[in-house]
């Protein structure tokens, strides 16, 4: 029976001590800095919403590349692409975002697919042409299809992103962080967000089938 007691408190510990590490576990993933954020503007979040019939316009907007070089919505007219939103002083998911679109590009090269890249800063007063082209190097960016903009105000994007791509952009008031949607868009020949998936776990096969659909192959 002693034995039993001692089993049981054992038990109760160990359980004790596993709810706790869940809770902190839990914690940490909530206050992880660029993971989405559910308030007033939620991004989006179920992948099965990936398979909606969307058709969300993209404004028009004025940036500057990696050069230095304007760009603006209409240099995408007649083009498909893809989107994110990262910044390169992330310690989070902007890293692995930036690896796996990466390996995106060279799949739909490969694949002969004609796809243009563009990726928002969401950090534009630190993310600089010396920022961006370090951040690139780091995570194998090819910057011959791929445009990662930067150059307008932080408002700016944020509003971007909450109204068009429906994904929340705002400074962490605890870090140096910026807290954003981790979502790929995929945006039509005439600016329309036709389809979203996961950014930290994309599914490349599902990508490159809708990408072909828009280019008719």
């Amino acid at each position: 029976m002693k034995d039993r007691r001692k089993l049981l408190k054992r038990i109760a510990w160990f359980g004790g001590v596993g709810l706790f590490a869940a809770v902190l576990i839990w914690k940490a993933l909530d206050i992880a800095n660029c993971l989405p954020f559910s308030g007033p503007a939620p991004a989006p979040s179920n992948e099965a919403e990936t398979d909606s019939e969307i058709a969300w316009e993209v404004p028009e907007f004025e940036a500057v590349d990696q050069d230095g070089k304007p760009f603006k919505l209409s240099d995408m007219k007649g083009k498909v692409w893809l989107a994110d939103f990262v910044f390169t002083n992330c310690n989070t998911v902007c890293p692995p975002m930036t690896a796996n679109m990466a390996l995106l590009q060279k799949r739909l090269k490969f694949e002969g697919l004609d796809v243009e890249i563009v990726s928002f800063s969401v950090d534009p007063e630190r993310d600089d042409q010396k920022a961006i082209h370090e951040f690139a190097k780091q995570h194998n960016v090819d910057f011959s299809n791929w445009h990662f903009l930067t150059g307008y105000p932080f408002e700016e994007i944020q509003k971007l992103s909450r109204e068009t791509f429906k994904a929340e952009v705002r400074m962490d008031p605890e870090s140096d962080q910026v807290v954003h949607g981790t979502q790929f868009y995929l945006i039509d020949q005439s600016g329309k967000i036709r389809k979203f998936y996961n950014g930290v776990r994309p599914d490349d096969d599902q990508i490159v089938h809708d990408v072909k659909e828009l280019l008719g192959k």
